[in-house]
């Protein structure tokens, strides 16, 4: 795969620089599309993409994603913002605005195994993902080499039962600033403090299609159990380990002619594009959350 070249990226900017996605949460009523239509086409906007889901239309939940351009965005955009606020007050909104030519800042967190990671460096290195990845934190080395051959700085943090509040201190230090932190199979719990300061904003990929065979061993259960299906499940981490809102998940047919490598080499495959998939959506702000659900526009 080949990095973007200077000229690539600069198309690419120059293509979305007056982009931007409006995210809307809020109790469903009538009204709401036409209000939020109406008050882009009164700043002059064009609506290039438009996407909407209500859980009940009597007393669900109304959710909206809406791209559109809009000259001189980024002179406008806190104008937009303010401007907007009166709307969103009278539907009792959430709600964001983001400018979509604005990379979001990623730390990927690894262990020992590869796959995910190299998967993840791939895609961000062919432009598929449109991020920046301020670095690597793991606790093992074994990734240095490799990952700073993307010319991507590389943090060896150990953590042992004795030092890990220590640790995660040294690891929140190395992600400061990021929008995004993925744990690419880092093999790490991470502590309340640590998920509280990046709420919604931690990716995992759990290597089982939850909520099946959690916990140690699942490819050894999975092949006790002779299952015909294995997968992957992608979800943002809570404190309730393994119970955060699922983002995707996908599925492999096995036989019983598979032994545990051939399932833990077929789960691979499953986890790395698993993964891949859900922080692309969650880069390109396609997944809003409701409650431990979440809600992901195509």
């Amino acid at each position: 795969m080949q990095l973007l070249s200077e000229r690539e990226w600069l198309a690419y900017r120059e293509k979305n620089k007056d982009r931007a996605r409006m995210l809307i949460s809020c109790p469903d009523r009538a009204g709401i599309v036409a209000a939020v239509s109406n008050f882009l086409f009164q700043q002059g906007a064009n609506i290039v993409q438009s996407d909407q889901y209500t859980t009940d239309p009597e007393t669900g939940r109304f959710f909206m994603r809406i791209e559109f351009d809009l000259i001189n965005l980024d002179e406008r955009c806190e104008e937009i913002k303010e401007a907007f606020s009166p709307v969103a007050e009278s539907f009792g909104m959430e709600w964001s605005l983001v400018e979509a030519n604005k990379r979001k800042k990623v730390a990927l967190f690894v262990s020992k195994e590869d796959h995910c990671l190299l998967e993840l460096l791939w895609r961000w290195k062919s432009g598929e993902l449109f991020a920046d990845i301020a670095v690597v934190v793991s606790n093992h080395p074994d990734m240095q080499e490799t990952v700073e051959s993307f010319g991507i700085p590389y943090r060896c943090i150990p953590v042992t039962k004795d030092n890990k509040p220590q640790a995660e201190e040294a690891q929140l230090a190395a992600a400061e600033g990021v929008d995004l932190i993925v744990l690419a199979r880092y093999m790490q719990i991470l502590s309340p403090r640590f998920l509280d300061d990046y709420a919604m904003r931690i990716i995992n990929i759990h290597h089982s299609f939850l909520p099946a065979f959690v916990g140690a061993k699942p490819y050894e259960q999975a092949y006790r159990r002779g299952v015909k299906l294995i997968g992957a499940t992608a979800h943002y981490v809570t404190e309730e380990l393994d119970a955060g809102p699922i983002i995707e998940q996908d599925v492999q047919r096995v036989s019983h002619q598979e032994d545990v490598e051939a399932l833990k080499q077929l789960g691979r495959q499953v986890e790395r594009t698993v993964l891949a998939r859900a922080v692309r959506w969650h880069l390109e702000d396609r997944v809003l959350v409701s409650g431990n659900k979440t809600i992901v526009f195509p």
